[in-house]
């Protein structure tokens, strides 16, 4: 049977099978769009079409890249500048109101029908508004339709910093010096590495890269004068230079300006040795040859990198404070800075940052105004830690007059001491701390260091099989947290929990629900390390680890360990140290703000439910398991480390109660509690056992809480587990001690010290003896003096010359020595501060940070003097000591015994030194 189809039939079989296909037709073929940039126009530009171009093609479109910037006809996304010409005509042609246009790095996107156009204030506005718009691509899979946005940073700078710097000194090397060689820093070469990193800047819209080195001048720059002051070979110079060029470069096409921080004074290694000088001196005053080095490098450096930021810290290699610290900065380096620019016949100012550490930055910035516009203001924002967004007090004080001097203040996140090396990523802590860098310092920019490992950059302190971990890869939360809140500080907190669910459900293929789970255990461990050290610490710089423990003496007697009265006045809420609340407690008095007690028992609970969360979240986890399962054993670390502390600190307040009680029972309720807290800590180190390499990045001698560094050691829990141990055992058989008659009167061996042989010329001698006088030029005279040091013959200065130029001793010994100084307990101007880690690195180079005998002497009329001792080898040796008052007391052999302990020679409240309780 034939049939026939008639054509009437065949257009309806046509119309009827479309009705099928044509969806699936529509859908196969590809979307297509044009990407349409001005003819000229900055790299920045570039690399933001193709970031917005990679987002098009993940979300199914055929992508093309167009430079005209004319209109083209289907889908199209035009980017621009706002002040051009071309881009004005385009909105207006589209009915696009743009309102008000937006500030510095802002930008605006509006859609109408195919068109998209993104129009930034300058090149990184546009860059900006291309990663935005990318962004929102990803996020829906799809070109938004009907988009209207305006936006743009609070803050004017917003940076990370990279330590070109290392975990431990170099032979024959100081604190910060380090050549930049493939040896010491392969990374540095590294530029598929850098790229990664320069792209995860500008991802979280970070404008400034810091490189922190000591002296980066003889590893970059050639001085005609001083050819012999370069520290690298040929070979390694030529390196350095092609991988600067290319990070400056690759930086500013992300819209990146990099920074090069600098100390001051130091010098090369062969600069030093050619004109025999130290490398750095903290002491030594401005000398004419080391000026001009320093002047014709920094030239030489802006002539050949003149898009290179400066970022200055005038204190720690020199004195602090001074004229020495004005003029340096203002007739060696800006000029230095002019001077290059004379030279490529340039007007405009490259920034220059000045860092408010150990100098008096005001100051200085008063005289440098007048001489150079463009200036920027930096300090610590929680000193080298994170303790609090509630700051106040002297720190608060100094970060607004920094910020009212009419130039921009950053805010520098510094270090991390208490937080490494367990990850951190409180949204909710950052946020609170961004905005009191606003709203309390009424700063405008922020200085992000490394989350954790600063000193052992890229890497993380993990321990993993395989290669190591990269800190932008395992602490990205960290980055992206601070950097968002940098942009803007005013995000609702509701939308933000729900924004961090789902990055952290992205990240581990999870639902919102489990997201929440994570971020509540970041959210609860990040306020565990900021408590603990701004209640119970001894410092807020790198001295102290916090998460490897305290003793209990530190605990106790702080300030036998150079308490850092900043960390109790400023960086914290108001509250009370530990003998405060003790006192308080013993005398029944009423308690003001964050005591330690309130700070024991949110710890604890805050350890509890951070295991918690990390617990639930677990069984919704499908991908990136083992980094999940290293974050879950940091919540339990946390949690461990939390009780560790909470125990510790309710022995100590037993303890304090027994220094007003002199009742042993007091200490017998102390002993359960410190057991409890030995108990969590052997957890700690069974938690960090196999999955930490050490607790902390800086390995040298100038760690000193809760032990020594030295050597790279005492840098893992395991390392401190026996020490613990030891002063638990030590506690409980002094309480027996003190129960038995037949011991409690044993006396401790009385030590006497005596004169080494020494030669020193010129000398006038006075002996440690009560009614001599201590000075050449004022009648005060010793009341009364510690046993050990009766007899010993001090050594007479001029007080007016101490506080004028400081003081220098010359000596000459055949065997090792130590000298004794003595420097008055009281913060007035004119006495000669005491050594101080948290602003001079070089503070414990002859063994001098710690207080030997504390209030030792009684002087008429002056503070109780503190002894410290500086260790010499044998030979002809050099003593300097900075401007102000103090004393030299003697000179003994350095294999001599000296007690550590407080002499008690002061009549200021309830000194009793109970250390002697855990010995």
């Amino acid at each position: 049977m034939k049939v026939y189809i008639t054509r009437s039939y065949l257009a309806f079989l046509v119309l009827f099978l479309s009705c099928f296909y044509s969806p699936v037709k529509a859908h196969d073929l590809p979307k297509q769009i044009t990407i349409v940039l001005p003819v000229k126009h900055h790299v920045r530009l570039d690399y933001g079409a193709q970031k917005l171009k990679e987002a098009l093609q993940f979300a199914g479109y055929t992508v093309n890249i167009q430079r005209g910037g004319k209109l083209v006809a289907g889908n199209m996304v035009y980017a621009g500048l706002l002040q051009d010409a071309n881009t004005k005509a385009i909105l207006t042609k589209l009915s696009l109101a743009t309102g008000k246009n937006p500030g510095k790095e802002g930008f605006i996107i509006r859609s109408a029908g195919k068109v998209t156009v993104i129009a930034g204030a300058d090149n990184s506005g546009a860059l900006y508004g291309c990663l935005e718009l990318a962004d929102r691509i990803k996020k829906a899979k799809s070109l938004p339709a009907n988009i209207s946005i305006t936006d743009q940073p609070e803050m004017v700078l917003r940076g990370t910093c990279i330590g070109v710097q290392k975990p431990a000194l170099l032979p024959g090397r100081g604190t910060y010096e380090y050549p930049y060689t493939p040896e010491n820093f392969p990374w540095f070469y590294d530029k598929t590495l850098w790229l990664r990193y320069l792209d995860s800047l500008a991802e979280n819209r970070m404008n400034s890269l810091y490189l922190w080195n000591g002296h980066p001048f003889a590893s970059l720059v050639k001085v005609k004068e001083y050819p012999y002051a370069v520290e690298v070979d040929d070979t390694t110079f030529k390196k350095n230079e092609e991988i600067y060029r290319f990070l400056a470069s690759e930086a500013d096409k992300r819209g990146i300006w990099v920074i090069q921080g600098f100390y001051n004074i130091i010098v090369s290694k062969p600069f030093a040795e050619k004109n025999h000088l130290k490398t750095q001196d903290r002491n030594r005053h401005i000398v004419p040859i080391i000026a001009d080095y320093t002047r014709k490098s920094i030239a030489a450096f802006v002539q050949k990198y003149p898009n290179v930021g400066l970022l200055i810290t005038l204190g720690e290699a020199m004195e602090g404070v001074g004229q020495d610290d004005i003029d340096w900065f203002t007739k060696t380096i800006i000029p230095g800075v002019k001077d290059g620019l004379q030279a490529l016949g340039r007007t405009d100012e490259p920034p220059i940052v000045l860092r408010g550490h150990d100098t008096d930055a005001p100051t200085v910035m008063k005289y440098a105004k007048p001489l150079y516009k463009n200036l920027y203001t930096e300090a610590k924002y929680n000193g080298e830690a994170l303790t609090t967004y509630e700051p106040h007090g002297p720190w608060a004080d100094l970060h607004r007059t920094l910020s009212n001097i009419g130039t921009v203040q950053i805010e520098n996140v510094h270090i991390m001491a208490n937080l490494e090396p367990f990850r951190y990523g409180s949204a909710d802590f950052i946020q609170k701390c961004v905005q009191a860098m606003h709203q309390v310092y009424g700063a405008n920019g922020l200085h992000l260091y490394p989350q954790a490992s600063y000193w052992d950059w890229p890497y993380t302190a993990d321990k993993i099989d395989g290669p190591r971990l990269l800190q932008m890869d395992r602490d990205w939360i960290w980055y992206k947290a601070w950097s968002r809140y940098a942009w803007n500080s005013k995000r609702n907190r509701n939308d933000e929990i729900k924004y961090w669910a789902d990055q952290l459900a992205a990240k581990y293929g999870t639902d919102e629900t489990h997201g929440r789970d994570l971020l509540a255990a970041y959210e609860q461990s990040g306020n565990i390390a900021p408590e603990l050290l701004r209640r119970f610490g001894i410092t807020d710089g790198n001295r102290q680890t916090m998460t490897l423990g305290m003793l209990m003496s530190q605990l106790v007697n702080p300030e036998k360990y150079g308490l850092f009265s900043l960390l109790y006045n400023s960086e914290g809420p108001v509250g009370e140290m530990m003998s405060e609340y003790a006192e308080k407690e013993w005398k029944h008095q009423p308690h003001t703000g964050e005591t330690p007690v309130k700070i024991i028992d949110s710890v604890i609970v805050q350890g509890r439910k951070a295991v918690e969360a990390a617990d639930k979240a677990t069984a919704g986890i499908t991908q990136n398991k083992a980094e999940f399962l290293r974050l879950k054993n940091d919540m339990y670390c946390y949690n461990a480390l939390a009780n560790s502390y909470a125990y510790k600190a309710k022995a100590a307040l037993w303890v304090l109660r027994y220094k007003y009680s002199d009742d042993v029972a007091d200490l017998e309720k102390a002993l359960p509690e410190l057991q409890t807290s030995l108990k969590y800590y052997e957890e700690l180190v069974k938690l960090t056992k196999d999955t930490y390499l050490y607790a902390n990045s800086m390995q040298t001698k100038q760690r000193k809480i809760p032990v020594g560094g030295n050597d790279a050691k005492m840098k893992t829990w395991a390392e401190l587990l026996p020490v613990y141990q030891k002063e638990f055992n030590n506690f409980k058989r002094n309480i027996d001690s003190l129960k038995s008659p037949q011991t409690s009167a044993k006396k401790a061996e009385k030590i006497v010290l005596t004169d080494a042989a020494t030669t020193i010329k010129l000398a006038d001698r006075y002996k440690m003896i009560v009614g001599e006088h201590v000075f050449t030029d004022t009648s005060v005279v010793i009341k009364n003096v510690a046993k050990e040091l009766e007899g010993l013959q001090g050594i007479k200065f001029s007080k007016a010359i101490q506080v004028k130029n400081g003081t220098e001793l010359s000596f000459s010994n055949a065997k090792p020595v130590k000298v004794l100084v003595g420097f008055f307990n009281g913060k007035e101007p004119g006495y000669l501060p005491e050594p101080q880690l948290e602003t001079d690195a070089s503070a414990n180079d002859y063994g001098q940070a710690d207080v030997k005998i504390a209030n030792a002497i009684q002087i008429d009329g002056m503070p109780p003097v503190n002894v410290h001792t500086y260790s010499f080898k044998a030979g002809n040796n050099t003593l300097t000591l900075g401007k102000g008052a103090c004393l030299i007391l003697g000179v003994v052999d350095d294999s001599v015994y000296i007690p550590v302990y407080d002499a008690g020679l002061s009549n200021a409240g309830n000194i009793k030194d109970l250390r002697w309780l855990f010995n």
